[in-house]
């Protein structure tokens, strides 16, 4: 097998340009992790959505000496009222994270397929190489180990801006969601004069345990799904009437 050509002062046999180029596929398919970074189930939308959830409106108290439950709301001496919400159940049942959801897994898979199908083909002018690099000419090898090297370096800038592109959507859409819980608790808290609410999740939480008759998830969730859908409806007379 002939001598391959110098590549950035490097000498590579045909056997050992393969190995390299082989070993940069493994690279690029793995990291590939965009599908995991919105499995709401496994990572980022999940942690992200329970963090805002678990800063919002929340403050760090001293144990109250005493608390009393009346008609759903926790007054303690001072007679502040503290409810709490279930960010477990607002984020599986609100229908705004769950479309959020939905759009960028489908756009995650959508990336990580044309990825793959880029990466196979960079593989498969890797092992024409291998057969062909003893046919070919000094200058010839140097050429197409050139453009390999190129092709690598190119499909691994495009898994980076393709995982960044995804992440900042992500961010960029968690905060809308925070936002929006953000905005009706104010406006909820206004109305009924909480002082505090508090965000429980099963594991994850400073609330060991929370009055039932404190929790306002359901009237929190219905009414951001109630919103939800009345601004995507008004969306879609928008579209149509264009």
């Amino acid at each position: 097998m002939p001598k391959c050509s110098s590549i950035n002062k490097q000498v590579y046999t045909v056997r050992e340009t393969n190995n390299l180029y082989l070993s940069a596929l493994k690279e690029i398919y793995h990291p590939i992790t965009i599908t995991e970074n919105v499995n709401v189930s496994k990572i980022a939308l999940g942690v992200a959505a329970a963090a805002a959830f678990m800063s919002a409106c929340q403050q760090e108290t001293k144990p109250a000496a005493e608390t009393t439950a009346t008609t759903g709301e926790a007054t303690v001496a001072a007679g502040e009222k503290i409810v709490y919400v279930n960010s477990d159940s607002l984020l599986a049942n609100y229908a705004y994270f769950k479309e959020v959801r939905t759009r960028l897994e489908g756009k995650s898979k959508k990336a990580e397929a044309d990825l793959r199908s880029k990466a196979e083909a960079f593989q498969k002018e890797i092992g024409e190489y291998q057969q062909n690099g003893q046919a070919m000419s000094a200058s010839q090898r140097a050429s197409t180990e050139q453009r390999l090297q190129q092709k690598q370096q190119q499909l691994q800038a495009l898994n980076q801006s393709t995982s960044t592109q995804l992440a900042t959507e992500e961010s960029e859409e968690m905060k809308k969601i925070y936002d929006n819980v953000e905005a009706y608790l104010k406006k909820l808290s206004d109305e009924k004069g909480y002082k505090m609410v508090l965000t429980y999740s099963r594991g994850n939480s400073a609330i060991l345990y929370g009055d039932e008759s404190l929790d306002i998830t359901h009237e929190v969730l219905s009414a951001l799904n109630e919103q939800y859908n009345a601004e995507k409806a008004d969306s879609t007379k928008t579209e149509t009437k264009k």
